[in-house]
């Protein structure tokens, strides 16, 4: 399903004699290194023991991070929210047309560093007064970084596009009628699987499906139902047709779920993009230096030199990249 529509973000070059992307674009690393992934993971337990390979301030002000893909080995791409007025919960507990709260408002940024930190550039994809400005998370796929653009509040509206990483010009694909979060790209189906608030509904889409006009919304092919109340889906990336699970397309997808209050777990998962089956998945304990889980927003995955690494961004403001493997 696709109806392209150009747009020229707000772009602000922190280091213009840097590109953004690097010439040739490089394959996406976690669908290039799948096997070992999947590998790696299926060894995982409650148990396992994690070693922090490093710790990486991310330079300026990054608001709220909700996705990164790591392209190649030196660059970053990370959507941020960014909240200029908050969302409100309707007073004495009112719905309206089935929303809880206000709009609220703010923009929607994809923010690039190279591998120190340093930052690049910042896009600002979001249209200013739109009430879609809640960028979640991302998947990078050797072409495009796809991405959703929606009302920050359960049971709204957003947008999927995706983004050249050489040039941060977006192309808006299709609108849907409720809010999207993660997001990934099978390139070989030549479909999307979206995840709405808190990753309890997948959407499936073909990309070879016309789209209405922008003023309608987009129905998916099939809609699943998150058999998993394990975590809330914050963010995932593809990892294809895994030959372990007799050739299921799969992701890799971390999150957090708060169970009661004081009571918050994070976790890791690899899950089945059609079915939203979770097909292994391990708790991480993991806390940022100060005290967050490290599965509350971004996340990415890699193997190097032979180890699988996680790539975790869960603190706003001024954001740290924590980069993990087991040990």
């Amino acid at each position: 399903m696709a109806r392209p529509s150009l747009a020229s973000p707000n772009i602000t070059i922190t280091r213009p004699s840097t590109p953004f992307a690097p010439s040739p674009l490089p394959p996406p690393n976690p669908l290039t290194h799948a096997d070992e992934i999947l590998a790696q993971f299926s060894k995982l337990t409650r148990s396992t023991s994690w070693r922090l390979v490093s710790k990486i301030p991310f330079e300026g002000e990054l608001w709220e991070p909700e996705g990164i893909a790591k392209v190649g080995t030196d660059r970053y791409f990370v959507s941020a929210g960014e909240y200029t007025a908050p969302t409100r919960k309707f007073p004495d507990g009112q719905w309206e047309d089935g929303i809880d709260r206000t709009a609220g408002a703010g923009f929607g940024h994809i923010v690039v560093f190279d591998g120190q930190g340093q930052r690049i550039a910042d896009a600002t994809l979001s249209e200013k007064d739109s009430r879609e400005y809640h960028l979640g998370g991302i998947d990078y796929d050797g072409e495009f970084i796809w991405a959703t653009l929606s009302e920050y509040r359960p049971n709204s509206a957003a947008t999927a596009l995706r983004l050249s990483p050489a040039t941060l010009q977006h192309e808006t694909l299709f609108r849907v009628g409720d809010h999207q979060g993660g997001i990934v790209h099978d390139p070989s189906n030549r479909t999307l699987t979206t995840l709405n608030w808190g990753g309890r509904e997948g959407s499936i889409w073909s990309l070879d499906r016309p789209a209405p006009p922008l003023s309608k919304f987009a129905s998916p092919q099939r809609r699943v139902i998150n058999p998993s109340h394990w975590i809330d889906y914050q963010d995932c990336k593809f990892l294809g047709h895994a030959k372990a699970y007799d050739d299921r397309a799969v992701m890799l997808c971390s999150g957090i779920a708060k169970l009661a209050d004081g009571v918050e777990v994070g976790g890791v998962a690899i899950v089945d993009t059609q079915t939203l089956e979770p097909l292994m998945e391990v708790p991480i304990t993991m806390r940022t230096d100060h005290g967050v889980l490290v599965t509350k927003n971004p996340v990415d995955v890699d193997v190097v030199d032979g180890r699988m690494q996680l790539y975790f961004l869960p603190e706003e403001g001024h954001a740290t990249l924590y980069v993990y493997e087991a040990e």
